[in-house]
C-alpha cells in the first residue's frame, strides 16, 4: 500500500521532483530556449550575430531545399503510419494470443531496438551495395540482373531505401507497446464476445481495437515524431543525399549548422521540427478524443 500522507507533504513531493525538474530544465528547456534567440540572429557561430528577427522563419518556406525537406519527412510520417504501426499492430496481436514461443518471438523483434542506429545504418549499407550487396547478389542469381542497382545512389531509390531500415528497426518496438496493451485487456470481455458468437475479426474491432486506444494513441505519436526528428539513420545511410534527395528537416539543419555555420538559420530549423512535432501530437490526441467521444 501507497502512503498517501507522502503525497500530501508538499515539501516531499518538491524534494522528489526537483532532481527531476532539474535535469529536464538544463538537457531540454534550456537548450530550446537558447535555440530560440539564435534563431533570431544571423549568425556564423564565432562573431558577434546581428539580430534580425523572424528573417530566418520567413527563409525557412522560401527555401525550396527546406519545403522539399519538410515533405520528406511527412512522407516518413505517412509510411510510419500506414505501414509501420499496422504491421507492429499484427504482430503484437497475434503474439498477445499466446501462440506457441511467444516470449522467444517477443525477444526476436525487439532486438533491433537495442541496436546502435549506426550499426543497423552500416549493416543496411553492406545490404544495398551496387558490388556485393545481397539484394543485387540475390537479384544476379535469379536471372534479374536488370532490375540491380545502386539503391543508395539513385534519387529514385534512395528514399524509400532510407524507410526500410528504420521500418525494421522499430517495428519490434511499437509491438512490444501495443502487445502490452492487448495483454492487458480481460480474458473475460474475449469469453463474453465468443458466447454472444462474435468472430475472431469481430472481436478485434469490437472489442481489441477500442480497449487498446490509449496505447494506440502513445505508439502512434511516438512513431510520428520519430518520423519527423529521425536523423541519424539517414545521416549514416545517404548523409541526405544523392542530391539531397534524401533531406529532412533534421539533416538540413546539422548541414546549416556545421558545414555551412549559419547558426541562426539552424537554430530556426530546430524550432520549426520541434512546433512540427507538438502541433501533430495535438493533432492525434484531438483525433482520438473525438473517436472516443464516437464510440461512447
Amino acid at each position: 500500500m501507497v502512503n498517501n500522507s507522502i503525497f500530501s507533504n508538499r515539501r516531499a513531493v518538491c524534494v522528489f521532483i526537483l532532481p527531476t525538474l532539474i535535469v529536464f530544465t538544463v538537457a531540454v528547456i534550456i537548450p530550446i530556449i537558447m535555440s530560440g534567440y539564435y534563431s533570431l540572429l544571423k549568425w556564423d557561430g564565432i562573431g558577434k550575430g546581428a539580430f534580425i528577427g523572424l528573417g530566418n522563419y520567413i527563409d525557412l518556406f522560401k527555401d525550396g531545399r527546406m519545403v522539399n525537406s519538410i515533405g520528406r519527412s511527412l512522407l516518413f510520417v505517412a509510411l510510419s503510419i500506414l505501414v509501420q504501426i499496422p504491421i507492429s499492430l499484427i504482430f503484437a496481436l497475434i503474439l498477445a494470443s499466446s501462440v506457441r514461443g511467444e516470449k522467444i518471438y517477443r525477444t526476436i523483434y525487439f532486438i533491433p531496438v537495442v541496436i546502435s542506429s549506426t550499426v543497423i545504418g552500416q549493416l543496411w549499407i553492406k545490404i544495398y551495395n551496387a558490388d556485393y550487396g545481397i539484394i543485387n547478389t540475390a537479384l544476379n542469381a535469379l536471372g534479374a540482373g536488370s532490375a540491380a542497382r545502386d539503391w543508395l545512389g539513385q534519387k529514385s531509390t534512395a528514399l524509400i531505401c532510407t524507410f526500410i531500415p528504420m521500418l525494421w528497426q522499430y517495428v519490434g518496438y511499437h509491438m512490444l507497446i501495443l502487445y502490452a496493451g492487448a495483454k492487458s485487456i480481460s480474458p473475460e470481455l474475449y469469453e463474453a464476445a465468443k458466447i454472444d458468437g462474435s468472430s475472431g475479426l469481430r472481436t478485434v474491432f469490437r472489442i481489441t481495437l477500442p480497449m487498446m486506444a490509449p496505447i494506440l494513441k502513445i505508439s502512434l505519436t511516438l512513431s510520428v515524431i520519430g518520423a519527423l526528428k529521425i536523423f541519424d539513420m539517414i545521416y549514416v545511410l545517404t548523409g541526405g543525399g544523392p542530391f539531397y534527395s534524401t533531406e529532412v528537416p533534421s539533416t538540413y539543419m546539422y548541414t546549416s549548422i556545421f558545414n555551412s555555420y549559419h547558426y541562426g538559420y539552424g537554430s530556426a530549423i530546430a524550432l520549426f521540427i520541434i512546433v512540427e512535432c507538438l502541433l501533430l501530437t495535438v493533432v492525434i490526441d484531438r483525433l482520438f478524443k473525438n473517436s472516443n467521444k464516437e464510440l461512447a
